[in-house]
């Protein structure tokens, strides 16, 4: 109930400070953390030039919106109620990025963590989160199938029917490779023939 009314309240202070709000719609990230590890999440500024950061965890399986906590530019956090600041660290990284830590990730950090930027113009920056899957195992795409290469077709010419579209060489170049062979063996017998002796000629005549 308190972590509801923190983000009640944060969001009326917004709307009522007379700020320009900017929803920055960006596509879910979803990241799986071993259990035990160290994660970090970023939160960048874009466009606007921030002096701190809201962060906020919401577990739509459980129903709860919880308030982590407040980091500005001096680098001072302030942490929400029941907030475990010995595994959440709430930091500076650059001048435009701040960073949400997660200590030894359990399966109970599960959720979308969002942060909410505030510019000195009094201007506000929400921005999509980021979905926290502990423990669980990254889906694999399936491996990709190489394309097979295209079969030739098989040309079959019906002894009975016309030759089909393709055929006629093939049968031609059949015949032309039998003639061939008989008039390498014709030329090769009148060779040896031609090579015995006049004796040997006669016998075989005979």
């Amino acid at each position: 109930m308190m972590m509801l009314l923190a983000w009640t309240l944060l969001t009326l202070s917004l709307w009522t400070s007379g700020s320009s709000q900017i929803l920055q719609q960006e596509p879910v990230k979803v990241l799986y953390p071993e259990l035990l590890s160290t994660e970090a999440i970023e939160c960048d500024c874009v466009n606007i030039s921030c002096e701190s950061v809201y962060w906020f965890r919401s577990n739509h399986d459980r129903g709860e919106l919880k308030y982590l906590g407040k980091c500005n530019n001096a680098e001072r956090a302030f942490y929400g109620e029941g907030v475990d600041k010995t595994r959440f660290k709430l930091c500076k990284k650059s001048s435009a990025s701040f960073t949400l830590r997660i200590i030894n990730v359990t399966e109970e950090d599960a959720g979308s963590y969002s942060c909410v930027l505030k510019g000195r113009k009094n201007t506000e920056m929400w921005r999509s989160g980021i979905l926290l899957r502990p423990g669980e195992s990254s889906p694999t795409s399936p491996p990709e199938t190489k394309p097979k290469p295209p079969v030739k077709p098989v040309c079959r010419c019906p002894s009975e029917n016309p030759p089909q579209e393709g055929c006629g060489s093939q049968v031609l170049w059949t015949l032309v490779g039998l003639v061939a062979a008989l008039a390498v063996a014709l030329v090769g017998s009148l060779y040896y023939f031609s090579r015995l002796p006049k004796k040997c000629r006669h016998t075989f005549v005979k």
